[in-house]
């Protein structure tokens, strides 16, 4: 069953065979994770998110319908993500919660670390839809027809959107340093 590809796979669970959401969550759940630790920056959040994620493919597994598996899988944590953050907090509870987490962090005095906390704090500053694409298609690696399919958009507008999204997080980074 390892050999069946992600859709395959997806499809037995949707017909009653939930023992091949294992195959499907040791493929997919440190994406996942990944993805919403850079969402969030709280390790102890993106793992009840990814808990949840799985937790709810299985759960609306009948809802699945021919397509690409990855792109279901993370519209539920786009889906998951966006309940939490938009209906638990407001933007000046998030603003707090950052600022904290700057103050408690041990940063490093490595270069390295510095640049990587300067780019992190830029892509905070970009609205939450931006810093999601950039998150997707340059952490994740996931290719912009595969985000368009995510999101509910087309390719070219995917594109587009992420070009802007990159020059927005250049512009807040220079800023920063």
């Amino acid at each position: 069953m390892e050999n069946l590809n992600d859709e395959e796979l997806m499809i037995l669970v949707s017909n009653g065979n939930l023992d091949m959401m294992s195959v499907l969550f040791d493929r997919y759940h440190v994406r996942i994770y990944n993805f919403l630790l850079k969402m969030t920056r709280d390790r102890d959040v993106s793992q009840d998110i990814t808990q949840e994620v799985f937790y709810k493919a299985i759960k609306y597994r009948t809802s699945y319908k021919k397509g690409k598996f990855s792109s279901w899988i993370y519209t539920i944590a786009r889906n998951i993500f966006s309940d939490h953050y938009q209906s638990k907090k407001t933007a000046a509870q998030r603003l707090d919660e950052v600022e904290y987490k700057t103050k408690t962090e041990d940063i490093s005095t490595i270069e390295k670390d510095e640049v990587a906390e300067q780019l992190h704090q830029a892509l905070e500053q970009l609205n939450t839809s931006d810093r999601e694409l950039v998150i997707m298609n340059r952490y994740q690696g996931i290719k912009y027809q595969e985000i368009a399919e995510i999101v509910g958009s087309t390719e070219g507008a995917v594109k587009t959107r992420v070009h802007r999204a990159i020059n927005k997080l250049k512009d807040h980074y220079l800023q920063n340093i």
